[in-house]
C-alpha cells in the first residue's frame, strides 16, 4: 500500500505543479457550458425540454473526467521516454501495484477538475435537485475515472510515441462521448443511434449523474450502477493485463 500511494502522490504533486494543465482542462468544458448552454438554450427551452444548462452540466462533468483521465496514459509515455518507467519497473513490487498507483492519482485529479467545472457551473445558474444527491455524482465521476485511467494505462504500455496515443484517444474517446447523450437527450434519436447510446458505458455514467443531481434518469440508476461496475471491472482487467507486459 505505501508504493501505491506514493505513486498516488506522485500525481497528485504533478498535478498541483503545473498550473497550466489545471487552466487548460476547464477551458473546453467552460466553452461547452457558454456556448451551448447559453447559445443552444433558448432554442431547447422553446421546444419544451426546461433549462438546457441543468441537462447539459452533468455531461460537461462527465466530458472533464473521461477527456482527464485518458491523458494519464501520455503520462506513461512520457515516464517511459525520461527513464522514469524503467526504474520503477526494476522495483521488487508487484506491477499491479504500480499500475494503480499511478491510475489512483491520475483518477483523483480528474475528479478535482469534475469537481471544478461543478462549481464553474453554479456560478453560471445551475442548480442541483439535492445538494445532498449532488454529492453522489462524485463517487459515479471517481467509479469512471478509475476505469478510463486503467483502460488508458493500457493503452499507454503498448503505445511507443504520443502522436500514436492521440490517435487512438480521438479514435475512440470522442466518439464515446459525442453517442453518450451528453449533449442531447435520446427521447427522439434515431433508432440506430439509440442502440449506439445503449450499448455504450459512458452513457450510463452520463445518466446515473443526471439521477443523482437532477433527480432524472432515462436506464434507470440500478441499470447504471450495474453498467458502471461491469465497466469499472472490465478495464481494471485490461489495463492490468497490458501493464504486466510492458516495457521500459
Amino acid at each position: 500500500m505505501r508504493v501505491m500511494f506514493i505513486l498516488w502522490l506522485r500525481q497528485i504533486k504533478r498535478y498541483f505543479r503545473s498550473r497550466s494543465r489545471i487552466v487548460g482542462a476547464i477551458g473546453q468544458p467552460l466553452l461547452f457550458l457558454l456556448a451551448l448552454g447559453y447559445g443552444l438554450g433558448s432554442i431547447y427551452k422553446s421546444a419544451g425540454q426546461g433549462n438546457y444548462l441543468q441537462f447539459l452540466v452533468p455531461g460537461i462533468m462527465a466530458q472533464t473526467v473521461l477527456f482527464s483521465s485518458m491523458f494519464y496514459g501520455a503520462m506513461i509515455i512520457f515516464d517511459r521516454q525520461f527513464g522514469f518507467l524503467k526504474e520503477t519497473l526494476v522495483a521488487p513490487v508487484g506491477r499491479l501495484k504500480i499500475m494503480l498507483g499511478g491510475a489512483l492519482g491520475g483518477a483523483t485529479t480528474s475528479v478535482m477538475q469534475g469537481i471544478l467545472v461543478f462549481i464553474i457551473s453554479l456560478a453560471l445558474g445551475f442548480r442541483p435537485h439535492s445538494w445532498l444527491m449532488a454529492i453522489i455524482a462524485i463517487g459515479f465521476m471517481a467509479a469512471l475515472a478509475v476505469a478510463i485511467t486503467s483502460f488508458s494505462s493500457g493503452i499507454g504500455s503498448f503505445v511507443q510515441d504520443m502522436q500514436g496515443f492521440q490517435a487512438i484517444n480521438q479514435f475512440l474517446v470522442f466518439p464515446l462521448y459525442f453517442l453518450s447523450g451528453a449533449l442531447y437527450p435520446l427521447t427522439h434519436v434515431p433508432v440506430w443511434l439509440r442502440i449506439i447510446a445503449e450499448a455504450n458505458p459512458i452513457s450510463y455514467t452520463v445518466d446515473a449523474m443526471r439521477w443523482s443531481m437532477l433527480g432524472v434518469s432515462r436506464f434507470g440508476i440500478w441499470h447504471d450502477c450495474i453498467a458502471l461496475l461491469l465497466t469499472l471491472v472490465v478495464l481494471i482487467a485490461f489495463g492490468a493485463m497490458r501493464f504486466r507486459h510492458i516495457e521500459a
